[in-house]
């Protein structure tokens, strides 16, 4: 499959630690660091694989680029980040990446009235809605696609984030692949140019909640669990093969089995796919790991191996709770190959399986 590649895109601290131990043995530990987008579930993870695989693990949210220096420094076990690194990177500083979760991004509303799911958007509308050529949620050019939804004069208030994110990437890639005003403008970015004085800027995911919260007529963008915790209206959105689809785990798995995890890298591109059914703006999340650990390390990384195998075969019903998606089964061979090629300064792998 040939896709436009995430690779070309540039690149909210809260401590999210769990300390369990069993009766009988004394948890292995981890040190992880990075996104925001799948805080959620890896705050569930932690808290269940503390019994489950018998392996502490401390996350820290404080951003991709942030944890990534970490783990250069080799100050942290894992990083995790929204979009697969370069593989020059990876081998400069002698590390390995993969997928962990699937993180989809939804727009949402206060718009009273307006159901979960009613309101109807293409990607291109909804770029003219944060280019501020769409003011009203009455716009006719809105209400042609909302045929018997109850659309006010209210005035529209684009927000979002300031700071570099996964969730700009995600978004304002599909933003350039609907719009050609969006992609010859502000474009796709973790950073981005947005227009100004066309909405409101804030710093950080639970930022930008409490504003869209406090705004009616508000429209912002994020994860499942910001929909739910605030009760906001999420919306369904075209994809590319024409249908407008609601974010859900059955849309989220659509474009996920859509795409070839056989890629380089994990190199895949989720935003947007052909699929039918697909839901158009997911991302995969990354857990970058050292390839050489040193000698006092090495326990670390293959519990870090041993978290994310527990994961991958206990973790993907929370996961659909809390609104991502797991990798496709089928992905998690071609994960373990990458895991085996992590070794302990012997030169033995540290994962077998």
């Amino acid at each position: 499959m040939q896709r436009r590649s995430l690779l070309l895109a540039t690149g909210a601290a809260a401590v999210l630690p769990f300390v369990a131990r069993t009766a009988l043995a004394q948890a292995g530990s981890v040190a992880g660091a990075g996104s925001a987008l799948p805080r959620s579930v890896y705050q569930k993870w932690i808290e269940l694989a503390a019994a489950g695989a018998n392996v502490k693990v401390s996350y820290e949210q404080n951003g991709g680029a942030a944890a990534l220096d970490q783990l250069k420094n080799r100050q942290i076990d894992f990083a995790s980040v929204d979009y697969p690194r370069r593989p020059a990177m990876l081998r400069e500083y002698q590390l390995i990446q993969f997928p962990t979760v699937l993180t989809p991004v939804l727009p949402f509303v206060n718009l009273p009235g307006v159901a979960d799911g009613q309101l109807r958007l293409t990607g291109e509308l909804l770029a003219d809605i944060f280019l501020g050529k769409i003011t009203k949620w009455n716009d006719a050019k809105i209400k042609a696609h909302n045929g018997g939804v109850n659309l006010p004069a209210t005035n529209i208030m684009p927000v979002h984030r300031l700071e570099a994110s996964g969730a700009n990437l995600l978004f304002t890639t599909y933003l350039s692949r609907g719009s050609e005003a969006w992609a010859a403008g502000p474009r796709a970015g973790t950073t981005v140019q947005w227009p100004q004085g066309k909405g409101a800027e804030v710093e950080g995911l639970d930022a930008l909640a409490a504003k869209v919260k406090g705004t009616p007529g508000a429209i912002g963008y994020g994860g499942v669990t910001t929909v739910k915790a605030n009760g906001f209206s999420s919306v369904s959105l075209q994809n590319r093969a024409g249908e407008f689809v609601k974010a859900d785990h059955a849309s989220f798995a659509k474009a996920a089995e859509a795409e070839d995890w056989n890629t380089p890298g994990f190199n895949v591109d989720l935003v947007d796919e052909a699929a039918a059914g697909a839901w158009p703006i997911l991302g995969a999340n990354f857990a970058l790991v050292p390839e050489n650990p040193t000698a006092e390390k090495v326990e670390s990384a293959r519990n870090t191996f041993k978290f994310f195998d527990w994961a991958f075969d206990h973790g993907y019903a929370s996961a659909h709770e809390l609104g991502y998606e797991g990798i496709p089964k089928a992905a998690i061979p071609a994960v373990e190959t990458v895991w085996r090629r992590a070794k302990d300064p012997s030169g033995r792998p540290i994962w077998e399986t």
